[in-house]
């Protein structure tokens, strides 16, 4: 194996490594999310847990779209749920931050 085909391994090995820990800080985020949406609407226990598994389904039924981000102001608005489009988008990207640094310290 020449220095190339080993550097070319270690850059795969780490492009996937990277892909798995946004995977899964993305599913931490999600159900987060999931959780946080719940009690907005008045979800608790294992209705709570059910609706945040949900959230999770979501994304990886349609990834890399705002998949989540609509379930959640769709849900909102049903219920009559008053969140802002910018509340719902700033409390996702805090739980993104909070996901991925839970992941660097496990």
């Amino acid at each position: 194996m020449t220095t190339f085909d080993r550097r070319e391994q270690g850059f795969e090995t780490q492009f996937a490594h990277e892909e798995e820990v946004r995977f899964k800080a993305s599913a931490r985020c999600n159900r987060l999310a999931g959780l946080w949406a719940a009690e907005k609407l008045g979800l608790a226990g294992s209705d709570a847990e059910a609706y945040a598994k949900a959230i999770v389904v979501t994304d990886v039924d349609k990834p890399g779209s705002d998949s989540v981000f609509e379930k959640l102001r769709s849900d909102f608005k049903l219920k009559g749920v008053a969140q802002s489009d910018h509340q719902i988008r700033r409390t996702l990207d805090e739980f993104m931050k909070r996901a991925l640094a839970e992941m660097k310290a496990s």
